[in-house]
């Protein structure tokens, strides 16, 4: 490094180009180079000549910014301190594209680590420069202005803002159907940084009128198109039932669930939280859901999926659906997914979050569950703290209907209720009571266990009468 910062002074400008391209390439290797490209007093030599020199020069040394820029909040600070953002925000204005994409590139590596660094960037007047390179022809330039512009969104409300103020949602939106899968990528992602912050912010985007378009991304072949279109509808969705309805009056709820069918791994993960936030809001919401066949994909994922962050969303998602009224958590139970979901939680290798998203799940569904079928199964599995909520439902149904009470014994239910150790006193054992009050007492005996022992014991002793 000592022996390339004279080569950036040389007279020749190809020897001055040759050299800001080595500290940039040394640099974007790991960050112990580029702490050394700073610590070696080259940045304000290079932010100098940003200035002054012709177009490869300027790239080559906004290469070196970008590359010291993105290994730690430090580092870029370090580039913000020498004075660069004002001279990469001049670069922007540069007629060649290359410089601009060089200079959009740096910036918005440096906006992406944090609020405040992200916040230099707007003072610097980066913003509306950056949406007019989203308007530019050349597609690579559209692109690193838009990713730039989602770097600088997603740190806070306020700065969202600024990136709208500037007029950009309008634009991205236009180019939500644009051909190239890369642009398509940067801009939806944009469009999700800035609706993520508010409700007013989501319906910016929605104004523009990115609905229906947006459903279209759903089915691209490109996997970062679908994942990024659906985590714009999840942002959008989760803020209100108004949102919500919108996008399912779009089609919205019917084109996720295609999706996460057509797709697997990380893919699916932001279209799965869709249906759960679209869900969590309101009955009817939830009923949408149901109606557009969400359950059964949602349970596919619950077992197919390896990844245990993805199990857990799906668990959350099948939780939000089944916890308004007896009719959604029939519909959840109906897919034979409440055994998964306690296999899950009782699992060992299940990870922490797991096992706490799947507990929740059951327990909303259970306690709106009147589906008895289902709930059957459990009650050979399921340890004392889920158990409670089944026998619970149990003690519902089972005082007003005479046929569940038939099957309960014929199933072999009762005899697993007498087999229940409750505490004296508890809820459970209040709920078993109230079971054991349907039948009468010769048949709760009957199925107690050890009395099968005491019969037998009472042969042995009966004195037939000769």
């Amino acid at each position: 490094m000592s022996l390339l910062r004279p080569l950036l002074l040389d007279v020749v400008p190809t020897i001055q180009q040759t050299a800001a391209l080595a500290l940039g390439r040394l640099a974007n290797y790991n960050d112990d180079l580029a702490e050394a490209v700073v610590k070696g007093d080259i940045l304000p030599q290079l932010v100098y000549s940003l200035a002054e020199q012709n177009r490869f020069y300027k790239k080559a040394a906004a290469f070196v910014l970008r590359a010291v820029g993105k290994h730690s909040p430090q580092l870029a600070q370090a580039i913000v301190d020498c004075g660069a953002l004002d001279t990469l925000v001049i670069c922007l204005e540069d007629f060649d594209p290359g410089v601009k994409e060089a200079a959009a590139w740096a910036l918005g590596y440096i906006a992406r680590h944090n609020a405040e660094l992200s916040q230099a960037v707007v003072d610097a007047g980066a913003v509306p420069l950056l949406v007019l390179c989203i308007q530019e022809p050349e597609i690579a330039l559209k692109r690193i202005a838009a990713s730039a512009l989602s770097d600088i969104s997603k740190h806070s409300p306020e700065l969202a803002q600024t990136v709208v103020d500037a007029g950009a949602i309008a634009h991205l939106a236009q180019m939500i159907l644009n051909p190239d899968a890369k642009l398509k990528r940067q801009v939806l992602s944009a469009l999700s940084q800035i609706a993520k912050h508010s409700v007013d912010l989501a319906e910016m985007g929605v104004e523009a009128e990115i609905f229906p378009v947006v459903l279209t991304c759903l089915k691209d072949s490109d996997e970062y198109v679908k994942k990024n279109a659906a985590t714009l509808i999840r942002e959008i969705a989760k803020h209100t039932p108004e949102l919500s309805q919108l996008i399912v009056n779009a089609g919205g709820v019917a084109a996720v669930i295609d999706c996460i069918g057509n797709c697997k791994g990380n893919v699916r993960l932001p279209g799965i939280m869709m249906l759960g936030y679209v869900a969590a809001h309101s009955e009817n919401l939830a009923m949408a859901v149901i109606i557009s066949k969400g359950v059964p994909q949602l349970s596919i994922c619950l077992s197919e999926e390896r990844e245990d962050h993805i199990k857990a969303a799906a668990a959350w998602a099948l939780g939000q659906i089944g916890r308004h009224t007896p009719e959604h958590a029939r519909a959840v139970a109906v897919t034979n997914v409440l055994p998964v979901l306690l296999s899950l939680y009782m699992e060992t290798e299940s990870s922490e979050d797991l096992q706490v998203k799947t507990k929740k799940a059951l327990k909303n569904i259970l306690q709106k569950c009147t589906y008895l079928p289902a709930l059957e199964p459990l009650l050979h599995d399921a340890p004392p703290n889920i158990l409670k909520h089944i026998v619970g439902q149990f003690s519902k149904v089972l005082p007003h209907d005479s046929k569940a009470r038939r099957l309960f014994v014929t199933s072999g239910g009762l005899k697993k209720v007498q087999e229940i150790k409750a505490e004296p006193g508890s809820l459970l054992q209040e709920y078993i009571n109230t079971i054991n009050n349907c039948y009468p007492e010769e048949i709760v005996r009957y199925y107690s266990p050890g009395y099968s022992d005491a019969l037998l014991e009472r042969v042995e002793n009966y004195q037939p009468v000769l």
